[in-house]
């Protein structure tokens, strides 16, 4: 393993040949000379490879990575661009004849990366630089917002993905153990499984598919009978294809009587959604939907600072399978920027990360977090007229609730919601609810008073609160800024390829997400730098008519 560098200067001859290029400099000069060096081999001493030849400085290879993503370029443009860019070679610390070094070495420092759980250190130590540098003052108030990311795989129907993954497991049989795969090769095998399976070519029948979904499984019971018996070469158990299959046959069929059978939602159902495998090339992308939008793949949450007059840095990123709710992640993003000292005092989302428990905690942790909460979606508040829980008064001291009408709860107890939280229940006599005038507004049970289901008195005050307050111009003001974070994340899917995942897992991906949001801050702190300030929204020239006639 190479010592870290200890000369940092910029050569002389580098120096003047880019100045002279660059007379007013660009991003990656000024923020070498105005940030300096965002990252130290001390640092990311465990990124050296500890085989092969003499190794690139890891801090280069990091600094490579973000200038990378700056102009969303592939690995081979990217060693190309160290190569032969004198701004590069500046901002890298290169001699003008420092011939680089193969694009393949970014693939195998990444790798590194995601093996020794170093990948967040491409944003955290950027912002540990800009911090230095009192760019990221305005971290007091900011906002979160997601987008989905599409997984490198083919989109595959259930029987695509079967009969994708008994081929794949053939061909890496094929290459391990072939003698013995000849010996257990079935006769249809070779037409079935000797070219990749396209939908136009399988039948189009609901009944022929069913009959094929059923044969392929049972092809794929018979390899891993074969493969995990005493007569099988061990290197084939230790393949992973064949762990896959495995696993997608849990998932897609069940086994009676030594007879494979396809599962459908009448018969065993299927797994749940975020556990569904979606494609046999990438165990961690899942199907996810959201209004009339379906994609295979994750999601990434991107929270970034707002206040005025500073700039508008990326502090934080989570990518998360496509199925995750976006409620189960806020406590997540707000645990994790409190251990960096970033935590908001003001956090703006939008409605998919408030809920009730959300809200109280965020309130514990000195949060106001700032969203529109879920109004009360029973069918009484969707009626006209309808009684819904606010039209009863409460006496939470002698837990007792009186209608509208008069009538006192007869009876109260305890309860929990189908997510464990506690609720309680006060529950109505049927003598006093089957004569009342509004029992058709209030309730539709046919042999039983009326019961209202509301939460503890603390969190049922604080919901009242919050729904009331979000009604408030005050707060629809205010709640304008999150807005803002859409231009972010439109920046990171339209001009640096976010959208697309250019590698294969979550981790990977995950990388990804967090060198594209580091790339925003390099370029971000770079403009503020040299006096350039974010514009406000622009709006269509018809709509600018509209606005001042």
């Amino acid at each position: 393993m190479l010592k870290p560098e200890k000369n940092f200067s910029i050569p002389e001859q580098t120096a003047k040949v880019a100045q002279a290029a660059f007379p007013t400099g660009n991003i990656y000069m000024r923020m070498r000379d105005e940030v300096g060096r965002i990252y130290e081999d001390e640092e990311l001493a465990e990124l050296y490879p500890e085989t092969g030849q003499p190794a690139i400085n890891p801090w280069r290879l990091a600094m490579v990575t973000i200038m990378q993503y700056v102009e969303n370029l592939t690995d081979r443009q990217a060693a190309d661009a160290v190569r032969g860019r004198i701004d590069w070679k500046y901002a890298l610390g290169l001699e003008l004849e420092d011939s680089g070094f193969d694009f393949s070495v970014l693939s195998e420092f990444r790798q590194r990366m995601i093996a020794g759980g170093k990948e967040a250190i491409l944003l955290e130590k950027l912002l540990e630089r800009l911090e230095a540098n009192g760019l990221l003052k305005g971290k007091h108030t900011q906002r979160t917002d997601a987008t989905h990311v599409i997984a490198k795989v083919r989109h595959m129907n259930r029987l695509e993905m079967v009969g994708e993954t008994v081929r794949r497991v053939l061909n890496d049989m094929a290459m391990v153990a072939p003698e013995w795969l000849r010996s257990h090769i079935q006769p249809k095998w070779v037409e079935r499984y000797g070219r990749r399976f396209d939908a136009y070519r399988l039948p189009k029948s609901k009944e022929k598919q069913q009959a094929l979904a059923e044969e392929i499984g049972q092809d794929g019971y018979l390899i891993m009978k074969a493969v995990y018996g005493e007569e099988a070469p061990a290197e084939l158990q230790n393949l992973t294809s064949v762990e896959i299959l495995r696993r997608i046959w849990v998932q897609q069929y069940y086994l009676v009587d030594d007879e494979i059978h396809w599962r459908t939602k009448t018969h065993w159902g299927h797994p749940p959604s975020h556990q569904m495998i979606a494609s046999p090339d990438e165990l961690d992308a899942r199907y996810g939907g959201k209004r009339s939008m379906y994609w295979t793949g994750y999601k990434v949450h991107l929270t970034e600072t707002c206040e005025p007059g500073q700039p508008h840095l990326i502090t934080h990123v989570a990518t998360t399978p496509a199925t995750t709710n976006d409620v189960t992640v806020t406590e997540k993003i707000q645990a994790e920027l409190a251990e960096k000292d970033r935590l908001p005092k003001k956090h703006l989302v939008d409605g998919g990360y408030v809920d009730l428990e959300v809200l109280l905690h965020s309130q514990d942790n000195g949060i106001d977090l700032i969203g529109p909460i879920a109004q009360d979606r029973s069918w009484q508040a969707r009626t006209k007229d309808g009684l819904e829980h606010t039209k009863f008064h409460i006496d939470w001291q002698n837990r007792q609730a009186t209608c509208p009408q008069g009538k006192q709860s007869v009876a109260c107890t305890n309860g929990s919601s189908r997510s464990g939280n506690p609720n309680i229940h006060f529950h109505f006599s049927m003598q006093d609810c089957e004569p009342c005038e509004a029992r058709s507004r209030c309730t539709r049970a046919e042999k039983a008073g009326r019961q209202l289901c509301v939460f503890p008195q603390e969190q049922y005050l604080q919901l009242q609160e919050a729904r009331l307050r979000q009604e408030t111009d005050e707060f629809k003001l205010l709640y304008q800024t999150r807005a803002g974070v859409e231009g972010t994340v439109s920046q990171a899917v339209n001009s640096l390829g976010m959208r697309y995942a250019r590698y294969h897992g979550l981790a990977k991906t995950h990388l990804q997400n967090l060198a594209t949001s580091a790339a925003i801050n390099f370029s971000r702190a770079a403009d503020w730098l040299s006096g350039n300030r974010p514009e406000t929204t622009r709006i269509s020239p018809f709509a600018e008519l509209a606005l001042f006639t």
